[in-house]
């Protein structure tokens, strides 16, 4: 290749025109989102049961999922597409929710079968949910720039 020239980039790979302008902002958004789910979550669940809203409690409740969101998100390469269902969607949720429980247990906090089920459909809604929420709307929005040029 000649000094200088650089392939060319896709400008749709790192959002022109959609929003967030470069794909790190992407990557950190995403990550901030999944974060926010799985703190929701627990803080939803402690105060639901009584376990006390300290910061310290949550996050004793809160860190082994985090740690599996971690794991999730590095095992299906999430910085590639992060705001895609498959594979970030699916690794935020599998890894929060199954290597977190799996880390829980080793961590000697309590497990029953109606919090795992609990645990799977929430985290299934929320880092699944905001994902499949901003490609609709992407889509919409796209969909009304396309009518409007049409218009034109």
């Amino acid at each position: 290749m000649l000094a200088g020239l650089r392939p060319p980039v896709s400008r749709a790979r790192f959002g022109y025109g959609g929003g967030m302008r470069s794909h790190a902002s992407r990557v950190a958004v995403a990550a901030a989102l999944d974060a926010a789910c799985v703190l929701a979550f627990v803080a939803i669940g402690r105060h639901a049961h009584g376990h006390g809203d300290s910061l310290a409690r949550i996050w004793h409740t809160a860190w082994p999922f985090l740690a599996g969101l971690a794991i999730g998100l590095g095992a299906a390469r999430a910085w590639r597409q992060p705001l895609a269902i498959r594979p970030a969607g699916l690794g935020a949720w599998l890894g929060a929710a199954g290597a977190g429980m799996v880390i829980r247990v080793l961590a000697g906090q309590g497990t029953a079968a109606a919090f795992i089920a609990v645990t799977f459909a929430f985290l299934a809604l929320f880092l699944l949910g905001w994902r499949v929420a901003w490609r609709t709307s992407r889509h919409f929005r796209h969909s009304r720039l396309a009518g409007s040029r049409r218009a034109n």
